[in-house]
């Protein structure tokens, strides 16, 4: 495992029949739905839904993903993602890898985020104060 990498946020998924191509594993785009139901969970966990935070007005969107895939999953295939946050100015930086149970990485991204408010790009202070507690 990473130890350099201060996780703030982990879950376990477990690869359904329906994300694996004819090969037999799990197609590569099917990641970025487990890295963003990943982000999804840490903030309902850190206390701000996505629907909250677009009822407030806040929209944090997605603005690059780099995924490095390292080895595959198959069918019945446990997973542990984990998350790490932190901020570069208005960016917020998702540090997202997924791990075997046993400690084996399987993919790492790095998931850049902008904030916008009221249809406007912001500088994301609202986002910082919500997860204050957990940037790194």
């Amino acid at each position: 495992m990473d130890t350099a990498v201060k996780y703030i946020f982990e879950l376990p998924i477990k690869v359904r029949d329906y994300e694996v191509d004819a090969e037999g594993i799990v197609n590569n785009a099917n990641y970025l739905h487990y890295f963003e139901h990943t982000r999804h969970e840490f903030c309902e966990q850190a206390g701000l839904t996505f629907r909250e935070m677009h009822e407030r007005g806040l929209d944090p969107v997605v603005r690059c993903i780099t995924v490095r895939y390292i080895r595959p999953l198959g069918l019945g295939s446990s997973m542990v993602s984990k998350l790490a946050l932190k901020r570069r100015g208005p960016v917020f930086e998702f540090i997202q890898d997924i791990y075997t149970p046993e400690g084996d990485a399987v993919a790492k991204a790095v998931v850049e985020i902008a904030s916008f408010r009221n249809g406007r790009v912001s500088r994301g202070d609202e986002l910082a104060e919500a997860f204050k507690d957990y940037l790194n």
